[in-house]
């Protein structure tokens, strides 16, 4: 059975194992991972994901090589979004359709984010995850 990344797990040990107290600063870091959108991407091939309070969109590309490309847009004034795509463009980077599939729903949970950000904005990045993870499946086929 494939597991999530290598890379993603790391991340999600470090948190988990990080105090309370500076887990939201650690998360924040991750906003400035996003890279601006490519040239010729707009938000027209992207999927808007509602559940989050911003405007956020995303597409995920399976290329021939069988590995995953993440592209994500979101307002810099949104730091916490920002951070949870920053995460996974980082956690992702280079995996396989079956290691993206095989992330945890409960991801940011298991991060212990819940206890640092409010329902909601976890709520807005697990949708993320899941729509990410359905367009990876539509794609893999």
């Amino acid at each position: 059975m494939p597991e999530m990344p290598t890379k993603l797990a790391e991340i999600v040990e470090e948190f988990a194992a990080a105090p309370r107290d500076v887990v939201l600063e650690m998360l924040l870091e991750y906003a400035d991972v996003i890279p601006p959108l490519p040239p010729g991407v707009d938000r027209d091939g992207m999927e808007q994901v509602p559940e989050c309070q911003t405007s956020f969109f995303l597409r995920a590309e399976v290329n021939p090589d069988r590995t995953v490309s993440t592209i994500f847009d979101c307002p810099p004034e949104a730091p916490t979004t920002r951070a949870f795509a920053g995460i996974l463009a980082e956690g992702l980077d280079g995996a396989s359709p079956e290691q993206v599939l095989a992330v945890p729903d409960d991801l940011y949970q298991r991060m212990g984010l819940a206890q640092a950000i409010s329902p909601l904005r976890v709520r807005g990045g697990t949708a993320i995850l899941a729509r990410l993870k359905r367009q990876v499946r539509e794609q893999a086929g």
